[in-house]
């Protein structure tokens, strides 16, 4: 993963900013889906996110339309316009702070 935050190892700073409790909030895992889609996580926090995944509809289309334009960049292709407005709708909502927890 490369990167250092607030001068922690990443997993343990993961861990420490996902709740403790047994579901991770939308925010949470939209801070966090990246390093989820490329396996860059200790096994807990991957189950935490998966979990959230699993059962929350808005963050497991934001994770799929992820995974369909990486899948696209990979083979070199051009990605498919549906996936990518809605990329760029929830990046939108993202900087403007409109993703609102599902917890």
């Amino acid at each position: 993963m490369g990167i250092v935050m607030k001068g922690m190892r990443p997993m343990l700073w993961v861990r420490r900013r996902l709740r403790p409790a047994a579901r991770a909030r939308c925010a949470e895992v939209a801070r966090w889906l990246q390093p989820y889609l490329d396996g860059e996580m200790d096994a807990r926090t991957l189950r935490l996110v998966g979990a959230h995944l699993e059962t929350c509809r808005r963050c497991g289309l934001e994770a799929e339309t992820y995974r369909v334009l990486k899948q696209a960049l990979l083979r070199r292709i051009d990605p498919p316009p549906e996936p990518v407005a809605r990329l760029r709708s929830f990046a939108d909502r993202l900087t403007a702070g409109d993703v609102p927890d599902q917890s």
